[in-house]
């Protein structure tokens, strides 16, 4: 017995482009008629069930609801699995993301909160440029390579983005 499609669990269509919302209610839903504590005086092969759907209920969501796991999961539903690290081969993006980090460390450098607000809100137009290029593409077979290095490209900003709060919150102290 396999672990269920993301999509149906949620009664999703395999899509990148979801309602988070309904995503996020369905979930609470789900999750309270699976919830460990309601199966207390369940027998343990039912508790252990509970336990099992519950922790495939939010493994699920989890990756639903970041647009590069979800990427990532598309593909893997499309043909092979993404490696998680792999290699990229995108010299133009590799320059970018340089820029990106020089331009982060002397913001941590100056303390410059206001610049750091602005890098912010360009690092979230670049990750809904990704994603709106990854909705249009991940679909076409020909498109595949293209769809896998945005993937990469989108895991990067993510990372970025982390990196980013954790500076906001250092020049926040």
């Amino acid at each position: 017995m396999g672990i269920p499609c993301h999509y149906a669990m949620f009664g999703l269509q395999p899509e990148f482009d979801i309602d988070l919302e309904y995503l996020a209610s369905r979930y609470r839903e789900l999750v309270r008629q699976v919830h460990p504590d309601r199966f207390a005086d369940a027998s343990e092969a039912e508790q252990r069930q509970a336990l099992e759907q519950a922790a495939n209920l939010n493994e699920a969501y989890q990756v639903l609801r970041s647009p590069s796991a979800r990427a990532r999961y598309l593909l893997a539903l499309n043909g092979s699995e993404l490696p998680l690290e792999a290699t990229v081969q995108d010299p133009e993006f590799l320059l970018q993301q340089m820029q990106w980090r020089e331009e982060l460390e002397d913001l941590q450098d100056a303390a410059d909160l206001e610049g750091v607000d602005t890098f912010k809100r360009r690092l979230r137009q670049a990750q809904q440029d990704l994603q709106d290029a990854f909705s249009s593409s991940w679909r076409d077979a020909e498109q595949r390579s293209e769809a896998e290095l945005l993937v990469r490209r989108m895991q990067f900003l993510d990372k970025l983005s982390r990196e980013v709060r954790q500076l906001e919150e250092r020049l926040d102290d």
